[in-house]
């Protein structure tokens, strides 16, 4: 249908009829370039003018809105402004960027596709990712910006950096940063069509990783006691224990929160442990556990108070929890961190709990086990089979650390059989307090001194 012209006005476009193949324009008789396009459901204002870019004649078509959304002449008037917004070049349209074959991505790129869709969508522990950012933005740091094409190509110059960072960074953190190489690589030929097929971290003589002697035998328990007793922060001091008790990644205990203990239930809720939220679970608690989350709730209310509503091992941080767990090894404490860890599988075989117990208490999948043990439901065995295991290896940790020495000597403090409202006593718990904090405990003093712990 040929353009009709009409002086469009509120009546004329009510009175035109919709169409009934395709659409027809009708043309403003006092404003060029202003119409009214015509379809089968709707009437829309629109204005269309030429302007001249780079000395060629372009022509630029605008949508002002529709006519059930507005008069015919607040349209007019919306049209007269989009035409001098035309006419002085304001819509011209922005220079083509040169876009380069898929298969030139970089490394950076990929990087940043690997973080985004599999990292962070699939919300895996900000360590994790500090981890994979380290090796990539500091160990690969000038490789960032070079095609992945290239060192497909050229797998060499994978194994000569993987070579060189041993001597730098050490065999574990070369063999970690070939890793995260290696699934960036792959993440990438998923979606780009052109890079090498086989991956070039395939051609690393992979450094030998020997897994860390570190565990405390039944033995040892005791003089860890002692160590552990004498820490001047009785919120550390329990943090540790609990490490020990519960063989959980001090990195998820840091943020346990008071409302993911549940007493009555007897559990601990971790929240973000490794792996991320989907690998939440619920440590069963012994009665020494209890004993140990109640005490550094009591101490953390003392010295924190605020912090204290939120985190069972609170801090003065800006987080408000424990951030970091490290200790001098050679003067306060010997093993702290994943030792005690290592040291809580060790003692669960000596207590004689089962592998697959351990599997579980420790959140372990069971992949890789036989075929039957994959039917095992953690949940199912949680308030009963589970919660006696944890008892039993817990009264094991607590009678190898608090029996009698063998000269027949007494026990130097009565920690960790303490009650909470005993923490500090002169006698039972004589732990000096720290001056950095400014709060003495226990008796030898009624009240916290400093407002922020009252």
């Amino acid at each position: 249908m040929p353009d009709l012209k009409k002086t469009l006005t509120d009546k004329v476009v009510l009175q035109l009829p919709l169409s009934t193949d395709g659409q027809y324009i009708v043309r403003d008789t006092e404003l060029p370039g202003f119409f009214v396009r015509v379809g089968a459901r709707t009437k829309t204002f629109t204005v269309q003018a030429d302007f001249r870019t780079d000395g060629k004649r372009v022509t630029k078509k605008i949508s002002i809105g529709s006519s059930e959304d507005m008069t015919t002449r607040e349209a007019r008037v919306a049209a007269r402004a989009a035409l001098v917004k035309i006419l002085q070049g304001e819509f011209k349209e922005p220079p083509k960027v040169e876009v380069k074959p898929s298969s030139e991505i970089t490394l950076r790129e990929a990087w940043v596709r690997y973080k985004v869709a599999h990292l962070e969508r699939k919300r895996r522990s900000p360590a994790t990712i500090a981890g994979y950012t380290d090796h990539v933005e500091r160990l690969l740091a000038d490789w960032l910006d070079r095609p992945l094409r290239e060192l497909g190509e050229e797998p060499s110059l994978v194994a000569k950096r993987h070579d060189d960072l041993t001597v730098s960074s050490g065999p574990y953190g070369a063999n970690g940063s070939m890793r995260t190489l290696r699934a960036i690589y792959n993440h990438a030929r998923r979606s780009v069509r052109g890079l090498p097929p086989e991956n070039p971290v395939t051609a690393v003589d992979w450094n030998e990783e020997l897994r860390r002697d570190v565990a405390m035998g039944s033995a040892d328990i005791a003089g860890w006691m002692t160590q552990a007793g004498r820490l001047r922060n009785a919120i550390r001091r329990e943090f540790h224990l609990f490490t020990l008790l519960s063989g959980s990644r001090p990195t998820a205990l840091k943020t346990a929160r008071v409302p993911d203990l549940d007493l009555s239930g007897r559990i601990l809720r971790i929240t973000k442990p490794k792996g991320g939220e989907k690998k939440a679970f619920d440590i069963p608690l012994s009665r020494a556990m209890i004993c140990c989350l109640i005490r550094a709730m009591r101490v953390s209310r003392m010295l924190h108070a605020e912090a204290a509503e939120t985190w069972i091992f609170a801090a003065d941080s800006e987080e408000g929890h424990i951030v970091e767990q490290k200790e001098d090894r050679d003067n306060v404490l010997a093993k702290w961190g994943n030792d005690l860890r290592h040291t809580y599988r060790t003692l669960g075989q000596a207590a004689g709990l089962s592998g697959v117990d351990m599997h579980l208490l420790m959140n372990h999948s069971l992949k890789g086990e036989n075929v039957n043990e994959g039917y095992i439901t953690r949940s199912k065995l949680l308030d009963d089979h589970l919660r006696s295991a944890q008892q039993r290896l817990s009264d094991h940790v607590i009678a190898a650390g608090t029996a009698p020495p063998k000269d027949g000597s007494p026990r130097e403090r009565a920690w960790p059989l303490l009650p909470s409202r005993k923490i500090g006593d002169e006698r039972l718990d004589p732990t000096p307090p720290d001056p950095r904090l400014g709060v003495p405990m226990g008796p030898r003093t009624q009240k916290p001194r400093s407002a922020e712990a009252a």
